[in-house]
């Protein structure tokens, strides 16, 4: 059960020290709590003033730009993974890594392991090359489709 407010001149003064808080910390919501006592203080930000300041615009836009450009599931080369699991990068732990970049690799070579179900699945690099870009860490989920490297 909270306490009714009983020295409104305190809490008003609490309150007012809670938003110059938020303002010096770049905060949006602040909250105390002592015992059954507990104060929130929140504020709205609006989309306005980030648009309006002008560096904003723009380096969203070249970053958007920049993501559209280096799509990995869109580049040649792309080993996708096969199904939804685990990938590493090694065939046990503490073990060298199965590439590296800009190793070359054979057609049909073991270039990582996806676990699946408990079942570990060897994914061959699917023509001979150079590993460009290993795009996964090693015991990072992965989905059906996810770039795992670039082999050119």
């Amino acid at each position: 059960m909270k306490k009714p407010i009983t020295n409104a001149g305190a809490d008003h003064e609490l309150v007012r020290e809670l938003a110059e808080l938020m303002t010096e910390n770049g905060l949006t919501e602040i909250e105390i709590e002592r015992g059954d006592f507990r104060v929130r203080v929140a504020r709205q930000v609006s989309a306005a003033p980030a648009a309006a300041a002008p560096p904003s615009p723009p380096a969203v836009t070249v970053a958007a730009a920049a993501v559209e450009a280096v799509d990995p599931a869109k580049r040649p080369g792309v080993v996708l993974s096969p199904m939804v699991g685990t990938a590493y990068l090694a065939p046990e732990p503490g073990a060298r890594p199965f590439i590296e970049v800009g190793a070359t690799v054979r057609q049909g070579q073991t270039v990582l392991i996806v676990e699946a179900m408990k079942t570990m699945n060897a994914i061959p690099a699917p023509k001979a090359g150079v590993v460009r870009e290993i795009l996964v860490t090693d015991g990072q989920p992965v989905e059906f489709g996810e770039p795992l490297l670039i082999v050119d």
